[in-house]
């Protein structure tokens, strides 16, 4: 599998409404975190989540979290 370009080494902290999200997992994104179709032609699909309520969220930019589109502190040891 290719390697995915490192969007940032901190998490995009963010206050959600309720709704279904696309994070991007290729890195190319124009509108990190959010996909925007810069996959395309890749191997990357964007992952899928869903907020219930509206709430505070910490995404993934480094895109080696193993935790979905949340962050799980990787960024801190690459």
């Amino acid at each position: 599998m290719a390697e995915p370009h490192m969007g940032a080494k901190k998490p995009a902290v963010l206050e959600l409404e309720p709704g279904t999200y696309y994070k991007c997992r290729c890195g190319n994104s124009k509108k990190l975190p959010f996909c925007d179709g810069s996959h395309k032609g890749t191997e990357f699909t964007p992952v899928e989540f869903k907020i219930d309520q509206k709430k505070k969220v910490a995404l993934c930019q480094c895109m080696h979290t193993k935790n979905g589109a949340f962050c799980d502190g990787t960024h801190k040891t690459l």
